[in-house]
């Protein structure tokens, strides 16, 4: 792996010096600097928007139409979801079938076993 050389001291001084010009430029507000509470907005200031800026809004519930859903499709859209929901449950019960069947012929088994053990016993 390479390793960056360290940068040099005069190179180092070279970017402070940079960063002290820029701030210099700029009046930036010192930490110690007070600010005036009046000027910081917070959530619990209300604004009230005047009425000129009211009225060059639309209203859009106006413009808004209902939504017009027939009987008919809801109807379609019922009898769609039953076969979707019946090809759902056909695919589970294809899925677990085999599980269901092996857990069952397994348990059959066993329980025939013991009772010709049983049976051989008495």
């Amino acid at each position: 792996m390479d390793k960056d050389l360290p940068p040099r001291p005069a190179h180092l001084m070279n970017d402070l010096e940079s960063i002290r010009q820029l701030l210099d430029k700029h009046d930036l507000p010192m930490l110690t600097d007070r600010l005036d509470q009046d000027g910081i907005p917070v959530l619990s200031d209300v604004v009230v928007p005047s009425i000129e800026r009211l009225s060059a809004i639309p209203p859009l519930l106006d413009q808004i139409e209902p939504e017009r859903v027939s009987r008919q499709n809801e109807e379609s859209l019922e009898e769609l979801l039953r076969q979707e929901a019946r090809l759902i449950l056909q695919e589970v019960i294809a899925e677990f079938a085999p599980k269901v069947e092996a857990e069952l012929q397994k348990r059959l088994d066993a329980r025939l076993d013991e009772l010709i053990r049983q049976r051989g016993q008495a």
